[in-house]
This record gives structure tokens, sequence and C-alpha cells, in this order.
């Protein structure tokens, strides 16, 4: 199990979560952060850190943002696990599921 960052991520960005994240295993993209489900720890850390309640217990991911689960999974495919995301950086792109998004303006 993992922790999955959602919707409310998008275009934001607040990156609280990278500071509270213990093992470094909250990589960011052009225009969300994503979780490394390998990385994780489960710490629960940055959950409520959040400003937009974006991240989520895999198990407590609302049904209407489930797909982004597969998006935080999918987005490490080419990258495999580099054991740390701050001596990555942006990785520039994201998941095509957050890349076809409309711009983020509001958020709830």
């Amino acid at each position: 199990m993992t922790y999955v960052i959602a919707l409310p991520c998008v275009d934001l960005k607040d990156k609280a979560c990278i500071d509270e994240c213990p093992v470094d295993c909250i990589y960011e993209g052009e225009r969300s952060l994503y979780i490394h489900p390998d990385e994780c720890v489960d710490c629960g850390a940055c959950e409520p850190v959040c400003p937009v309640e974006a991240i989520y217990y895999e198990d407590d991911l609302p049904e209407e943002w489930a797909d982004y689960y597969k998006a935080n999974v999918e987005f490490f495919d080419d990258i495999g696990s580099p054991g740390g995301a701050a001596k990555i950086g942006l990785i520039p792109r994201d998941h095509e599921l957050i890349a076809a998004l409309p711009p983020q303006g509001g958020h709830e």
C-alpha cells in the first residue's frame, strides 16, 4: 500500500509534503507531485500537511480520483526507483492523465 496524490495538487504543487517526507519519495513533475509507491514507507507524514487535501492513503482514495493511483504508479515506469527525489529534481513531464487536464485555476 502507499499514499497517492490526486487532482487538488495539479498546477498547485505546494510542496509542504516534500518537507515532511522522511524518505524523500515525493517527486515533482511538470504539473503535479507524485509519491513513489516502492519508496513510500506509509508513515503518513505527508497527508496532514497538504493544504488542499490532495494526499490519500491508497484505500481511502475517493472514487472520482481512483485513476490517480495508476497515474502515481505509472509515472515511475521510465525512471524506476531513483532512491530519492532531491537528487533528481523536477522531472519535465507528467503522467498522461495529468498532462491532459485543463489548467486548474481554483481548488476546492
